[in-house]
């Protein structure tokens, strides 16, 4: 086991994928074998990441099928992985949470020793930065995996989760993004009429996460906390680690646009600012992007997302078509034109129905793979932060191809690490 908070040991700078794949990931691919289906018993999961919403995912997956256990759990902090443990000790059956002492790690590598600890399945949901090296670590261990959104926070990191999903399909391992508007009953009814026809040829779209940021308190520094600690402590604020809240929160309606359009944008202009988050305590990221993205044949998308209290509130998305629109939002989901539609069906929670499916697809052996979507997804919202930090106009291919940004850190271990300046527009430069 490694070393606790304040001593973790130091660990190499990961090893990016620079090749992109070209070849489209097969969603479900029939007849294809699975890496679950020899054992016997229960499905075994562990818990990569013990934070509000890693505790909230293995919850979510071991209630969403019989037969599931949380069987290892790791996180960068002891005092995390254990106020996580001792919540899920309360709130779930003995036979759910299977977790002893000698299951339980702390610590940078703490995923590599999860991922050894015989499970089937790990759920990833630690910061976003690390994703591609633990999505990594994962696949090529065999192992099926349930990844938070967003999926990276440079171009670099998008690469690599691509490269790695790919390699997933050859082994037959499934990936299942928390994306979880793609498993939701009424924006599913909604899409697949959109790609039936039913509102025409799609000409623009809108987005939107304008809402507050009670859920995203940050973390006052407290003595005795190096730089690095204090940041992973309070990550949301600190794009290396979250990518800024418009790759962390705005990419789920984001990727709604890119499900509905068929594509990713083909370019982004966007800005931005920091006009209220004037402490310390909220790192250097913006607190507000608006982001013109163009899809291919020339639909333009308005995408805006806005961190502040005291302001008026809109989560949705809405595609505009030839004969008709739709709207949809967390509890919605409509057509206006010439085919009326308005979803009055059942409506199961999605942050369950995510773990339902990717259980189905691995006890069935029909492999889920949601990697390149919400790769792209990623890079989508990515490319916007990029546009608003330097003021430029971005064009998809150069950042997928050739940018050089990357945001890893020069080590990782408990001790210095500068904050980066807040973006300037026409001064941050572009890589």
């Amino acid at each position: 086991m490694s070393e606790e908070s304040g001593g973790a040991r130091q660990v190499s700078r990961r090893d990016f994928i620079k090749t992109s794949a070209a070849v489209s990931l097969t969603a479900l691919m029939p007849g294809a074998g699975s890496a679950f289906a020899a054992r016997a018993g229960n499905l075994r999961v562990g818990l990569i990441g013990c934070g509000r919403r890693g505790t909230g995912a293995a919850k979510d997956c071991v209630n969403s099928a019989a037969n599931v256990e949380i069987a290892a759990m790791g996180d960068l902090f002891k005092d995390q992985l254990d106020k996580s443990r001792s919540q899920l000790a309360q709130e779930l059956d003995r036979d759910q949470l299977k977790v002893t002492d000698r299951t339980c790690f702390v610590g940078f590598d703490a995923y590599e020793e999860v991922i050894a600890a015989d499970v089937d399945l790990v759920i990833l949901a630690t910061p976003p930065h690390f994703r591609p090296e633990h999505l990594k670590a994962a696949i090529k261990a065999g192992k099926h995996v349930f990844m938070e959104k967003p999926v990276a926070v440079d171009p670099g990191g998008v690469r690599s989760i691509i490269a790695i999903s790919e390699l997933a399909a050859e082994k037959n391992l499934s990936i299942v993004a928390g994306t979880q508007r793609r498993h939701q009953n009424h924006y599913n009814e909604v899409m697949k009429r959109v790609h039936d026809g039913d509102i025409g040829e799609i000409v623009s779209a809108q987005c939107y996460w304008i809402g507050d940021y009670e859920y995203y308190q940050a973390v006052l520094r407290q003595p005795g906390w190096s730089d690095m600690e204090w940041q992973c402590r309070n990550w949301n604020y600190f794009t290396w680690l979250s990518g800024d809240h418009i790759v962390e929160q705005h990419v789920h309606n984001i990727d709604v646009i890119n499900w509905g359009i068929g594509s990713h944008p083909v370019k982004a202009m966007g800005m931005g600012g920091r006009e209220v988050r004037t402490g310390p305590e909220y790192g250097h990221i913006f607190d507000h992007f608006a982001v013109e993205y163009e899809y291919p044949g020339g639909v333009r998308v308005l995408s805006m997302c806005r961190q502040m209290s005291g302001c008026s509130h809109r989560v949705s998305e809405r595609l505009v078509g030839t004969t008709g629109s739709t709207y949809t939002d967390g509890s919605n989901g409509y057509i206006e034109g010439e085919n009326p539609f308005r979803y009055e069906g059942s409506s199961p929670n999605p942050y369950v129905q995510e773990h339902a499916d990717l259980i189905t697809s691995i006890r069935e052996g029909r492999p889920l793979n949601e990697g390149r979507q919400v790769a792209e997804s990623t890079m989508a919202a990515i490319i916007g932060r990029m546009s608003a930090y330097t003021g430029r106009e971005l064009k998809w291919d150069w950042v997928m191809k050739e940018s050089k940004l990357d945001l890893t850190p020069p080590k990782y271990e408990m001790g210095d690490l500068p904050v980066a300046a807040v973006a300037v527009p026409g001064k941050t430069k572009l890589y």
